[in-house]
């Protein structure tokens, strides 16, 4: 079959961002929505992902045709997690073609344009993957929050809530990050301890604007992108102990965790080529090819 159109999804654990083309690869227009990470469920998903893909047709004037006619690449957090991955291609609301993968599977294809490479995702969560030239691929972390995703907006949110509580306690001094990390949690002891019942791994990464808004202000909070940095290097070494691959450093959080990387690292890694609703338009489009 022809498709009309090929669509491109990043999904994760914060939010929704897709690429719209047509069929001969013309881009055509993006949309965004909340998260679509498999660990909030299929239909949340699924929400998520259509709410995107509505509203980059309508930035063009378009009301979204049927979904035979769209080939879909998703590049989602959690599908890793077998059962949550069968759930989702079970959950399909009508796509005429659907490749899945792994949101660092699809940041990869991303940053190196389908060709060999490494990449460290920073995001909601984070993991390290790198493809050689023969198409094999190896990822490290990636094990998720909270006993990974090291250097990730959930790690640091984590972190930051720890020294409130310790601020909270005398344990620490209640300086200014603590103070704003106080006022966003609810402004008293009782709604941090409301907070935290609720506490997911997106609502820890939301945290993590306020750690680097004190990071120049709070030896804490320095602290805690520096040993971000730290995090990062070991997961370079773990990828490359060679030390001869770029590196492509993705996310939302790259930027800022690069200002923070050790400098035996900065020779290593590089910025993406593209993102990861990029290397899901490859994983669809490759798919294609071969049927």
């Amino acid at each position: 079959m022809q498709y009309q159109y090929l669509i491109g999804v990043d999904g994760g654990g914060t939010g929704t961002r897709v690429i719209l083309m047509d069929r001969e690869g013309k881009e055509l227009a993006r949309g965004s929505a909340g998260p679509s990470g498999l660990m909030h469920g299929a239909n949340q998903a699924w929400s998520a992902i259509l709410e995107a893909i509505n509203m980059a047709f309508a930035s063009i004037g378009m009301v979204r045709p049927a979904l035979e006619v769209i080939a879909v690449g998703c590049g989602l957090a959690g599908v890793n997690n077998r059962q949550w991955a069968e759930e989702f291609k079970a959950a399909n609301p009508g796509f005429g073609r659907l490749a899945i993968e792994t949101d660092a599977g699809t940041t990869l294809l991303g940053a190196h344009g389908g060709k060999a490479g490494a990449i460290i995702a920073l995001g909601t969560g984070s993991v390290g993957e790198v493809m050689d030239a023969a198409g094999n691929r190896r990822e490290v972390g990636g094990w998720g929050f909270p006993s990974s995703d090291e250097a990730s907006g959930a790690w640091m949110g984590l972190r930051a809530v720890n020294h409130l509580q310790h601020a909270l306690d005398g344990r620490a001094q209640m300086d200014m990050f603590a103070q704003s990390l106080l006022e966003f949690c609810g402004g008293s002891k009782d709604a941090v301890f409301a907070w935290l019942a609720g506490a997911t791994q997106t609502k820890f990464a939301q945290l993590a604007p306020i750690v680097v808004e004190f990071a120049e202000k709070s030896g804490k909070a320095k602290n805690i992108l520096k040993e971000a940095g730290i995090e990062v290097e070991k997961m370079a070494n773990a990828l490359d102990p060679s030390g001869t691959i770029p590196i492509a450093l993705c996310g939302g959080l790259a930027e800022v965790v690069w200002l923070y990387l050790p400098e035996s690292l900065l020779h290593r890694v590089t910025k993406p080529k593209g993102d990861s609703a990029l290397g899901a338009l490859i994983l669809v489009k490759s798919q294609l090819l071969k049927s």
